[in-house]
């Protein structure tokens, strides 16, 4: 019982923490343009909706314990911020309404799944565009193959860490049917972000909201 009321009450703390930086990110955001907006509306759902499908995809045997590719590099170079983390809380919505994720770890799933990996992405493209020259190639590789790669490895460390702090699981079984996946996980998951701002920034270039053709390719 008391080990169940430690974890009720870590759950419980995280799911406030969520509600406040919900908040703070949805009260920046202007939601008529998802009436008005026709480009906007599209983009914010249709990434949710793609996100969603691909979480739904997952693999593992314990319960929290299951991989899946996140694509959430992606999406903060092509929404922004706030809008990012608007789309992929849907996502997660989403997964967790079809049982997918359990609704005790909605506050855990939104810090270390959505906030962490989106905060990360966002900080690197900051740094970069500020710190480093203007390029095409380092938008690619710097902005979204590598946050890809280091975001699905830090959630996947961090979350072993929970389950293992926890006692959820004892850190042999986290080691060996979770951690040890990361390893695999982390170049398909770059590919993927940068093939997809690759593609985006070549075909759809006014849909990436990061994306400046002046900055990246007008001045090289």
């Amino acid at each position: 019982m008391e080990q169940t009321a430690h974890i009720t009450n870590i759950q419980l703390v995280a799911v406030l923490v969520s509600l406040v930086i919900g908040y703070l990110v949805a009260k920046k955001l202007i939601f008529s343009r998802l009436i008005s907006d026709k480009k906007c509306q599209h983009l914010v759902f249709g990434s949710a909706a793609s996100v969603f499908i691909l979480w739904m995809f997952r693999a593992g045997i314990y319960e929290g314990l299951t991989v899946h590719f996140l694509w959430l590099s992606a999406l903060p170079l092509l929404l922004g911020f706030r809008w990012a983390v608007f789309s992929a809380s849907l996502a997660l919505l989403g997964v967790t309404v079809f049982g997918k994720e359990s609704a005790d770890m909605l506050g855990i799933n939104f810090l270390l799944g959505v906030l962490l990996p989106i905060s990360l992405t966002y900080g690197m493209y900051s740094f970069t565009f500020h710190k480093l020259p203007r390029h095409i190639f380092i938008y690619i590789f710097l902005c979204a193959f590598i946050p890809g790669a280091l975001s699905i490895g830090l959630k996947m460390l961090v979350l072993s860490g929970y389950f293992y702090l926890d006692g959820l699981y004892t850190w042999q079984i986290i080691q060996d049917n979770y951690l040890v996946l990361s390893t695999l996980m982390l170049f398909p998951e770059a590919m993927f972000n940068g093939m997809t701002i690759t593609l985006l920034i070549i075909y759809k270039p006014q849909w990436v909201y990061t994306f400046y053709d002046k900055l990246y390719l007008d001045n090289q």
